[in-house]
């Protein structure tokens, strides 16, 4: 997807939102979980029905998908193909590694599942990140400032010239390619360093997570990160999916998507 593509449907929509799909077995209603062949398919594709009227984007975290072996990747690839060009489809796998590697990465995520975006860890180098920059329409988006505790141990160190480690990281990794393909993520608890990273990449887009059942605040982060084409993709995962645990799941994610698509648009055009 293009980034006049993802533009048009923010604008269509009036939405920033991302839904994602860190789909749990467990927390899976009953009825669906104990009745369906493919229970993990079966709740995202009613979340995915349930939401895609305000979300104009869906982030499967592969994990989730990954920890119940071959039957979870075939239950991701099918979400994948349900979604299709409905909304932007990111693969949150976090890779990163030496160029050959990555290279195989950015062909399974990219040619074989047909994510438009894969999120990456740039901590390897350029070499690590430059193979998911190949595709045309595909986008790769990187680590930049997380909103993990953890984050502290290494993004925030101060550098010899005052500067954080993650603002040196963002602007070195923006040199290696545009605002057409690439999009940093920024935590929504980190909230208050939004302003700051838009004065280095004033035209990307960031992934923002942590807003819902992590606590972050969605007005800080519009205020501070909407640009004149949206410029971020807010995602809410647990608030969303598991808005209710009973029969009227369904319902209720669509509510909490509503919710947050309508807090969202008073900051849009």
């Amino acid at each position: 997807m293009k980034k006049e593509q993802l533009v048009a449907l923010i604008k269509q929509k009036k939405s920033l939102l991302c839904v994602g799909l860190d789909t749990d077995m467990e927390k899976i209603p009953a009825a669906i979980r104990h009745f369906s062949k493919d229970p993990v398919f079966e709740f995202n594709k009613l979340i995915i029905d349930a939401t895609l009227e305000y979300a104009v984007s869906y982030k499967p975290n592969t994990a989730f998908y990954e920890a119940m072996g071959l039957k979870g990747w075939e239950s991701l690839q099918k979400t994948i193909d349900y979604i299709g060009d409905k909304a932007f489809v990111i693969a949150d796998a976090k890779r990163g590694d030496i160029g050959n590697t990555s290279k195989m990465y950015a062909k399974a995520f990219f040619e074989e599942m047909k994510a438009h975006a894969v999120t990456v860890a740039p901590y390897m180098g350029e070499d690590s990140v430059t193979p998911f920059l190949g595709y045309e329409g595909k986008w790769v988006i990187v680590l930049g400032l997380t909103s993990n505790k953890g984050s502290e141990d290494f993004q925030q160190l101060t550098l010899q010239n005052n500067e954080k480690l993650y603002t040196e990281v963002i602007r070195k990794v923006a040199s290696w390619g545009d605002a057409s393909q690439l999009m940093f993520v920024v935590g929504a608890t980190q909230a208050e360093y939004i302003q700051a990273i838009r004065k280095i990449v004033p035209e990307h887009f960031l992934l923002i997570p942590g807003v819902g059942a992590q606590g972050g605040d969605l007005d800080a982060v519009c205020k501070y990160g909407v640009t004149k084409d949206g410029g971020l993709l807010i995602n809410a995962s647990r608030s969303i999916l598991y808005a209710s645990s009973g029969n009227d799941f369904q319902t209720a994610a669509a509510a909490e998507a509503l919710r947050m698509k309508s807090a969202m648009e008073k900051y849009l055009f």
